[in-house]
């Protein structure tokens, strides 16, 4: 017992002490890195990040034709197939199971195989769902197929924003990070626009076009330098970190940091799953799960569930409303990309917070709502889903990808994955028996948890914009 103990304070003293020396080193490198900042903000530069982040966020956009595929679907796949209404809720809500499979198993896969190897098994198994649901002639396959991108979309939701923060320059990182949710967005409303044209079998092979784009752009970029590293394979590190800096960029500074804070980890045991509950990680599990809280148990799938219904009960045509919803969703993300990396982390959270707490108040007592001011019920789902868009939607997950240090990232990005589409799932299937007991009660049930995420990021939640991951890292653990 004695010598497990001094092991254990001899490796909290070797992060600490990693801990002090990159935040002393941090006001230095603001100041001097030997032209690195001002190289690797040339665009001429980052052709290569550039290029890497459009191939990885067609996992994103894939993400969103997977999510988006049933809604504009139901009536002709169960005409088609003869299916009952609960044989067609068993294909909509399965999507989430593969996906909590998928987040269970996506942090050891990208461990073992790397980031790019993820994401061509996720790719894999995308292709696989939608071939089986186009050839589908019952329930059976259709599931089967469904299950599938289900898995796929779990191992992107981790891998995708992963790889973009280990590639990204930190003064982008926040902004390209994002990009993810809006490809995410972006899936969702084209899916749910073209499957109002096309038939579904049709829809289910338009899922195959970004995996094509994903797979053919896999070849021409590089892995993750800091996974290579991590794994020593020294040689393919500095290639892969100078591809993605510029052939003329000097590139020793932030070599010797990731080099550096990588051996201060390997130093410790390899983690497992309960080792992420010893004090030098708590902190950064505790942001990055209890976010993912918040994210999903703020009641967004409820939601997206109820925005239909109240479209229609207000007068407005459900069609117009979800595509005016679909549109708000990508705009406002969009327009996060460009404010991330300047406005922070932390403003565009508690800013989004509180558009929820008011959108929530809003729609709350709707039956009033509607008898009064129909148009009040609207704006406050309006009101929702552009607060959610705005930073609750994206930055959770821009979070995620910065705090883990790299020998936990895999169990500890597993555990805030799963987390999440837990709550997805769980959110999506008590909505219905909440808003049969009380429709006010379950929105002021949000509101209240939503105002909880104000009180968690203004207590718990690190800035992380303008910091290297190694540094963000060590002040949060130290």
């Amino acid at each position: 017992m004695a010598i497990k103990e001094d092991i254990e304070r001899g490796n909290d003293t070797v992060l600490e002490s990693a801990a002090v020396s990159l935040l002393q080193e941090e006001n230095d490198m603001a100041d001097k890195e030997d032209g690195y900042t001002d190289q690797t903000s040339s665009k001429a530069s980052l052709w290569m990040v550039y290029f890497s982040t459009f191939v990885a966020v067609c996992g994103s956009f894939e993400f969103g034709s997977c999510a988006g595929y049933s809604s504009p679907t139901q009536t002709a796949i169960r005409t088609d197939l003869s299916l009952s209404l609960a044989e067609y809720s068993v294909f909509g809500s399965i999507l989430t199971f593969g996906a909590m499979i998928g987040a269970i198993t996506s942090g050891p896969i990208a461990d073992f195989i790397g980031r790019k190897g993820a994401m061509r098994t996720a790719t894999g198994f995308c292709v696989g769902g939608w071939l089986a649901i186009y050839f589908a002639k019952g329930a059976l396959l259709l599931d089967v197929g469904r299950l599938a991108t289900g898995y796929g979309m779990g191992v992107f939701s981790y891998v995708v924003p992963v790889f973009i923060a280990e590639i990204a320059p930190k003064n982008l990182r926040g902004a390209l990070t994002t990009i993810n949710q809006l490809m995410i967005c972006t899936g969702v409303s084209v899916a749910f626009i073209i499957g109002t044209v096309l038939t579904w079998r049709a829809l289910a092979l338009t899922g195959l076009i970004p995996c094509a784009v994903l797979l053919f752009g896999l070849f021409f970029i590089p892995e993750s330098p800091r996974w290579l590293a991590k794994i020593g394979r020294e040689k393919e590190f500095e290639a892969a970190l100078q591809d993605l800096r510029g052939k003329d960029t000097n590139i020793s500074k932030e070599a010797d940091e990731i080099r550096d804070y990588i051996e201060t980890l390997e130093r410790l045991p390899k983690a497992k799953m309960m080792d992420l509950f010893q004090r030098r990680y708590l902190n950064s599990v505790i942001i990055g799960v209890g976010l993912m809280v918040f994210q999903q148990f703020g009641g967004i799938n409820g939601i997206c569930f109820y925005v239909s219904n109240i479209f229609e009960t207000a007068g407005f045509s459900a069609a117009v409303g979800t595509i005016i919803y679909a549109i708000l969703q990508v705009v406002i993300t969009g327009l996060n990309t460009t404010v991330i990396d300047k406005a922070g982390r932390k403003p565009l959270l508690l800013v989004s917070s509180t558009g929820l707490v008011l959108g929530c108040i809003l729609s709350g007592d709707h039956n009033l709502a509607l008898d009064a001011v129909p148009i009040l019920a609207v704006t406050g789902i309006l009101i929702y889903i552009s607060a959610f868009s705005a930073g609750m939607g994206a930055v959770p997950w821009v979070i995620m990808s910065e705090i883990f240090p790299i020998n936990i990232k895999g169990a500890a990005g597993s555990l805030a994955t799963l987390v999440n589409w837990f709550g997805a799932w769980a959110v999506s299937y008590t909505f219905n028996f909440l808003m049969s007991w009380s429709a006010y009660g379950t929105f002021i049930l949000y509101a209240a948890i939503n105002a909880g995420a104000i009180l968690f990021v203004v207590t718990l939640v690190p800035e992380t914009k303008g910091k290297t991951l190694e540094q963000i890292q060590a002040a949060i653990n130290a």
